[in-house]
């Protein structure tokens, strides 16, 4: 590529009053926008948010093109980073605003079913399994190169708009850094991108059998989510209270009331 066919220098602070203008054509479109904010130097700082990251970062493929978008992700250019079943996409600011997807293949259910029995009986609660504090058995499981919870590669595809030709330009490696730091405040995504249920790890702990088990893993996940996140949940609406019934009369009573004479 010749030195005239690169796009014109674009200040930053005119980059940013761009995508800043892009993003809110989005927002009255209906997105909810969700940026990713990193504070300080570390990109994640929990459990679930470093592990995915230390993953990516162990992989030849990856190794010279991840850095590319440290930067990218600390200086606020994830401008919007959603996280479903099996997909993410998202915003990133760059010469334009260039758009971001990433689709990462299903958990397969065997090897799913292994992570749940070699977790059985280890986690108390799911306190614990988001907070990342578990036992080390149970974080060698999830975090197994081969085995885990982590997608490899060859589970990863990307596309971005931008014209860079690299297989994994700045802007994609930016969103994968980006999903670690998601993971820092909602590790539960983690489980949602790979299509599993967490609380499947609760519920192979259980002794009981069959949809009870499960009722009772939701339980506990209703009552560990508030400690998790410091909020209140609204517990389930108490039943109205009855009004009290008139009470019976004697059976002489009600016998001298009927056959009293009316009053005129």
């Amino acid at each position: 590529m010749a030195w005239h066919d690169y796009p014109p220098y674009v200040p930053v602070a005119e980059r940013r009053r761009r995508a800043a203008q892009e993003v809110a054509k989005r927002r009255k479109k209906g997105l909810s926008v969700e940026p990713v904010t990193i504070e300080g130097r570390a990109i994640a700082r929990s459990f679930w948010g470093k592990a995915w990251c230390v993953h990516l970062e162990g992989y030849s493929d990856y190794e010279s093109r991840l850095p590319r978008g440290r930067s990218y992700v600390r200086n606020g250019s994830v401008l919007h980073l959603n996280v479903g079943p099996g997909r993410i996409d998202a915003l990133v600011q760059g010469t334009a605003l260039y758009e971001v997807s990433v689709d990462v293949t299903a958990l397969a259910k065997p090897r799913w079913k292994n992570i749940v029995g070699a977790c059985s009986g280890q986690i108390d609660s799911l306190v614990e399994l988001l907070r990342g504090k578990v036992s080390d058995g149970v974080m060698r499981v999830v975090t197994d190169r081969d085995k885990g919870l982590f997608p490899a590669p060859a589970q990863i595809r990307f596309s971005c708009s931008c014209p860079d030709w690299a297989s994994m330009c700045k802007h994609v490696a930016a969103v994968l850094y980006g999903i670690g730091a998601r993971l820092d405040a909602r590790p539960e995504l983690l489980f949602l991108l790979r299509k599993v249920d967490h609380l499947e790890l609760l519920s192979a702990g259980v002794v009981s059998s069959g949809p009870a088990r499960r009722a009772d893993a939701r339980a506990i996940a209703a009552s560990d989510l508030g400690s998790v996140f410091g909020i209140e949940l609204e517990s389930e609406p108490k039943e109205r209270a009855q009004r009290p019934r008139p009470s019976k009369l004697a059976p002489d009573a009600v016998a001298a009331r009927r056959g009293a004479p009316r009053r005129r």
